[in-house]
């Protein structure tokens, strides 16, 4: 190890070359850093004399990494993570912290599992922040850089499912912390309930129109590639952002909206609905907390993620 090599290296250098290949441009990596476009122009200027590269070309889309760059993000990565742990507390006391946590979760999730930890995070760390946000298409991305701490999604049991829907990338960490199935959710007065001689079956629930939550990037769910693989598939009339809006708009149509089991009956309890099952047959889901391996070692990390998988572990969703 070369001590004088060492010490010739600047670490704010290094944390402006990490957000700048994070951010791809100047602009937005001054905004991050709280610095000025001139400051950290002048980093990347040294920058590039300390590399021997020019580390970013210019192109219509923005700064585009040099080879040289994109082999430096992953060593950085793993450096400057190493540096936080090397300068955090020696142990974890939520009475005094005032860590700002973030977590993304799927909407079905709100009601099923905060109920089961805010309480006691707040009894036990009154300073701390919890910041909620939407798990997103680029969730695992954000893990990943470390802009969020944790993450909470369906995910499909079966690997060959969880490849067509949702499969964590190399690095991100889970655990199962329940499971759920689907269920159906029409409004009270429906057609579907006053047909007596007709059996609610999979030809009858196909014969629907149904309202759709997006998925991601993606429009299908699991339902509809097993339903593919039959020759099959769902007339969906509507597509919307969120479950809550997808369970308002089937109380004013005759629209069918399918739907995690413990979600239906919360929301079922709060308007003019009705929980009916789902006639196709579909593999049981499992909630999951996500978070990625860096974390591991973060005694704050640790202290929450232990509590929510105990107080959310095989609960109930019948």
């Amino acid at each position: 190890m070369s001590f004088e090599k060492l010490a010739r290296i600047d670490l704010n250098l290094l944390v402006c070359l990490h957000v700048l290949l994070e951010e791809r441009s100047v602009t937005h990596a001054a905004r991050r850093l709280n610095l000025s476009q001139s400051a950290v122009s002048k980093s990347l200027t040294r920058l590039r004399e300390q590399f021997s590269d020019p580390l970013f070309t210019r192109t219509a889309h923005g700064m585009a990494p040099t080879p040289r760059a994109q082999a430096l993000l992953p060593l950085l990565d793993h450096l400057l993570r190493e540096i936080e742990l090397l300068t955090a507390p020696a142990e974890f006391i939520p009475e005094t912290s005032e860590r700002h946590f973030k977590m993304a979760l799927v909407e079905s999730a709100y009601p099923l599992f905060l109920p089961q930890f805010l309480g006691e995070i707040f009894a036990k760390g009154p300073n701390i922040i919890l910041d909620t946000q939407a798990w997103e298409p680029n969730t695992f991305d954000r893990l990943q850089r470390g802009e969020i701490d944790f993450g909470i999604t369906g995910k499909d049991l079966n690997p060959k499912d969880a490849m067509l829907t949702l499969m964590p990338p190399k690095g991100i960490v889970f655990q199962e912390l329940c499971r759920d199935t689907q269920r159906c959710i029409v409004r009270q007065g429906h057609p579907i309930l006053c047909q007596t001689d007709r059996e609610w079956d999979q030809d009858y629930y196909l014969e629907q129109r149904h309202i759709q939550v997006r998925c991601g990037q993606d429009d299908r769910w699991l339902l509809d590639y097993k339903l593919a693989e039959k020759g099959l598939h769902r007339d969906i009339a509507m597509y919307v952002p969120d479950f809550n809006s997808a369970a308002s708009l089937c109380t004013h149509t005759d629209l069918v909206f399918t739907a995690p089991s413990h979600f239906a009956h919360y929301i079922t309890a709060q308007l003019d609905l009705v929980v009916l099952p789902l006639p196709p047959e579909l593999p049981a889901m499992a909630y999951t907390l996500f978070w990625h391996q860096h974390q591991e070692k973060d005694l704050g990390h640790s202290w929450l993620r232990e509590l929510i998988i105990s107080r959310c572990r095989d609960l109930s969703t019948t």
